[in-house]
């Protein structure tokens, strides 16, 4: 079962990633088997990963036609950032009430990791890590629902 969990997993972060970054163009169809032989799975796996994107809106499924990258509409994505913004400022006020050496130690770190991706122009680095800033903030505040619902959005 631990197998079935780190397969979707892996799926879901890669077709994520692949997203974000564009490789994957908004509309552009996502075909089960295709997926199943590049991660070497099953269906079944890949269709738990596709259910799991769809949940977070990163792709729909239109029965009988397949799972699809989604194509949000202008007014959605201004929505999203306007969420995100909220979240990340409150996040940020809980932060600074908890911060400690330590934790401006790593972020720290992360500021060089990530200034060393934009210098090499590595956009897919780049691109994980301004996305990971606030996933590790809500790591170091060890609050499990800012760091879920940080990765989702």
């Amino acid at each position: 079962m631990s197998y079935d969990i780190t397969a979707t997993k892996t799926i879901v972060d890669g077709l994520t990633r692949a997203i974000v970054e564009q490789r994957l163009e908004p509309g552009a169809k996502l075909a089960e088997q295709k997926l199943a032989d590049h991660y070497g799975v099953s269906r079944t796996i890949v269709r738990q990963a596709l259910f799991q994107l769809s949940q977070k809106k990163i792709i729909y499924l239109e029965p009988a036609r397949g799972a699809f990258v989604a194509s949000p509409s202008v007014q959605e994505a201004q929505q999203v950032f306007a969420v995100r913004r909220m979240l990340e400022a409150e996040m940020t006020r809980g932060f600074i009430k908890i911060c400690n050496t330590s934790h401006i130690r790593s972020l720290q770190e992360h500021v060089t990791i990530k200034a060393k991706a934009i210098e090499r122009q590595d956009v897919p680095d780049r691109t994980e890590l301004l996305g990971d800033f606030h996933v590790l903030i809500a790591q170091l505040m060890d609050n499990q629902v800012y760091w879920h619902k940080c990765s989702m959005i």
